[in-house]
């Protein structure tokens, strides 16, 4: 199984979580290659930065001492969620045509559902108006879906909260996490 080798912080608690009885210092993460949210325990006097890229692979790591594990959606701070929602979007301005790409290759998973409809706001009558246009002609942005799909959802808002709710563990099917 591969690992993460880099970590982004999304939130740094120097004394702990207020309600643990440790006072142990401890940062909340995402993985950046598989967006794994993860709780990780810097080295002694060791300060870290929100945003702050460390490294988390194997052998020496500078800053954090070792990895407690995943970090369950209840534990993720307020600080982290906005900081999550921020990264997500970040993903998705780096590389749209990845995201766009879904729209134009996305299948049906079984008989009763398409993977459009796992998208929050997006039923049957988008699926079918999004199927529709794609036929004639790929989309070649995220403007030219909306103009082409009547009252479409903002396309790159519906992935963003997706996404959010896939790495927070709340979806059975994935469709941009791993």
């Amino acid at each position: 199984m591969e690992k993460e080798e880099k970590a982004i912080i999304l939130d740094y608690l120097p004394y702990g979580y207020p309600l643990d009885k440790k006072m142990m210092p401890v940062a909340q993460a995402i993985g950046v290659n598989f967006l794994t949210l993860l709780q990780l325990i810097p080295r002694r006097g060791m300060k870290l930065d929100i945003k702050e890229e460390v490294y988390i692979g194997e052998g020496k790591r500078d800053k954090i001492y070792f990895i407690q594990g995943r970090l369950h959606d209840s534990k993720l701070t307020e600080t982290a969620k906005m900081e999550l929602e921020e990264f997500i979007g970040n993903i998705i301005g780096k590389d749209p045509e990845k995201f766009l790409k879904f729209f134009n290759t996305a299948e049906a998973i079984n008989t009763r559902l398409h993977q459009f409809e796992l998208l929050p706001g997006f039923g049957k009558k988008h699926t079918e108006a999004i199927l529709s246009e794609r036929d004639k002609k790929p989309f070649e942005s995220f403007e030219d879906l909306k103009k082409r799909v009547a009252n479409l959802p903002d396309p790159r808002k519906a992935i963003e909260k997706r996404l959010f709710e896939e790495i927070i563990g709340k979806e059975k099917y994935l469709l941009f996490s791993k």
